[in-house]
């Protein structure tokens, strides 16, 4: 916490975009939002499908992405003011909202409900099993972010004791596969297209997905300051409706054609491992229905935090999450 605080449907198809007259980014009736994500995969296709489609636009917005390669730095971005949305897991603003910041960052809407990433292995292991880790190094994130907790959790689950774990911390998130690549651990959590690309390469082994052993997890969301959502109201609805669309999109239509849809967001990965990807997100259930995260999910990411030892306190749901614009746009389709 004193790390990050130093840091600084068819009826979807067919709504009419609100307009977002009134808000100060607004120019030539597009206002921009700067979106910092936490890093860029093929995971959050239906934001990139949203941009490419034209969702945005229709809602008058145009979102200006920059990558912050950790939810400490993406967090740090929007309180500093240099990101009006932050786009990670929601255990940065819990972090932020425990440290007493008088601008609480504040969850407006939830994208994916599991963990993205997959775990690699440099050997083949046709017969892998989570108890093949006991003894073994891996690099599995940044400590205190939810990819290294969930992980962490997940091990705990299998029987795992402090004694059995061996997880790196050492490596910046973004960093991870190149310090495996260069030798580092036995094995390594990456999101795709990295894992896919990898394997192709003949580089190491997808052995397991963890989003698909770790359940269900309020894992990415949206968040920004109060101060901006209380400024930028009908901009916050028409980004969530933008988003929905590309949910809708991403849900329905076959894997080929939307890979054919990321290839500008990812111009050195190859069309096939766009849609390998595409469909190791549907197989896992990656992505949410409903963008209103529940309380219950919530706890049980505190349960996470709090087993991985990063929790001092438990953050209030009601302090942190703010639903109202998701249920009136819900409202709206209805």
């Amino acid at each position: 916490m004193k790390k990050l605080l130093a840091t600084l449907g068819a009826a979807i198809f067919a709504l009419l975009p609100l307009s977002a007259c009134g808000d100060p980014a607004e120019q030539d009736g597009i206002t921009t939002v700067r979106v910092n994500e936490v890093t860029h995969s093929v995971f959050y296709a239906p934001m990139y499908l949203a941009d490419a489609l034209g969702y945005f636009e229709e809602e008058g917005i145009e979102i200006e992405l920059t990558n912050g390669g950790g939810a400490d730095a993406v967090m740090a971005a929007v309180l500093s003011g240099d990101a009006d949305v932050g786009f990670c897991g929601p255990e940065a603003a819990i972090y932020v909202l425990l440290g007493g910041s008088n601008d609480v960052p504040t969850v407006f809407g939830q994208l994916t409900k599991r963990d993205g990433s997959f775990l690699v292995s440099r050997v083949e292991e046709p017969d892998f099993t989570w108890e093949s880790l006991k003894g073994k190094e891996i690099l599995a994130g940044r400590k205190g972010g939810v990819p290294a907790m969930t992980f962490e959790y997940v091990l705990r689950e299998h029987g795992f004791t402090d004694e059995d774990i061996n997880l790196n911390f050492d490596v910046a998130f973004n960093l991870m596969t190149g310090a495996f690549e260069a030798g580092t651990a036995d094995y390594c959590t990456m999101f795709e297209p990295t894992a896919s690309e990898y394997q192709a390469a003949g580089k190491g082994y997808i052995v397991a997905a963890v989003g698909e052993a770790g359940g269900e997890v309020p894992y990415t969301s949206y968040i920004a300051k109060r101060s901006w959502l209380n400024e930028n109201e009908e901009t916050a609805k028409g980004f969530l409706r933008a988003i929905l669309r590309g949910v809708e999109y991403a849900q329905t239509q076959d894997a080929d054609t939307i890979a054919r849809y990321l290839i500008d967001y990812f111009p050195s990965t190859s069309m096939q491992s766009l849609a390998t990807s595409v469909t190791s997100y549907r197989n896992i259930d990656a992505w949410v229905t409903d963008m209103a995260m529940t309380e219950a999910s919530f706890d049980r990411l505190q349960d996470i935090i709090e087993s991985a030892g990063e929790l001092s306190e438990r953050a209030d749901f009601d302090a942190l999450v703010d639903n109202t614009y998701v249920r009136e746009v819900y409202a709206a389709l209805k």
